[in-house]
């Protein structure tokens, strides 16, 4: 198996154009076996981004943060302070080749991750992404939404930590009217991203 990748976590906000730059970059060295895989952790200003299945009448409110098309997969998602991103780069050529198991892997880590606060998270058939039952019915906790280029991964999933969840009225988040978006601020966890890093390095699958 190949070693544990690097793990980075950038300080402040990261700009979106600024994170996908480094993801192409850093994948094409990886490709070319010129750098290490790579665990980067990251908060990014408020904004949203429209994955490869992404519809148009989703996006209510299109002046109110700044759009990105991105070539990740799923639909509209909103990212902002106080959530967590996390872009895994890694080789799948020598992780098995296997893009769901890949998905699968983050889901399960979500969920080990946020089960260090006491939080019951799941995943639900057909549905990307990690859930929660609240008051209101199933509400997303984290989103995923992932590319791969030439067998190594680009995008990944951002847990809601203590995000403002008004921000996400502007969308119809992941095309699923019918669902909420909630936080661990939210379930009355109180947690730094410092708290949900170190949740996330002692639960990490690779």
């Amino acid at each position: 198996m190949p070693d544990t990748p690097d793990w980075i976590v950038s300080d402040g906000l990261t700009s979106y154009d600024h994170a996908l730059s480094t993801m192409d970059s850093v994948a094409a060295a990886i490709r070319k076996g010129a750098a290490r895989e790579r665990i980067w952790l990251v908060e990014h200003p408020a904004l949203y981004t429209a994955g490869t299945s992404a519809k148009s009448p989703d996006l209510k409110t299109p002046d109110r943060f700044p759009v990105f098309e991105t070539g990740r997969g799923g639909q509209y998602t909103y990212h902002g302070p106080g959530q967590r991103v996390v872009y895994p780069m890694v080789d799948l050529a020598a992780r098995g080749r296997d893009v769901r198991a890949y998905v699968r892997t983050l889901e399960r880590w979500i969920v080990a991750c946020l089960a260090r606060f006491d939080i019951d998270a799941f995943t639900a058939e057909g549905r990307v992404g990690v859930w929660m039952r609240t008051d209101a019915g199933e509400a997303k906790i984290a989103a995923i939404g992932v590319r791969v280029r030439r067998w190594v991964t680009l995008h990944g999933f951002a847990i809601n930590v203590a995000p403002d969840l008004t921000h996400y009225d502007g969308i119809v988040p992941c095309g699923l009217p019918t669902f909420g978006v909630t936080s661990l601020e939210a379930l009355g966890r109180i947690a730094t991203l410092a708290d949900v890093d170190r949740a996330l390095w002692e639960t990490q699958p690779f």
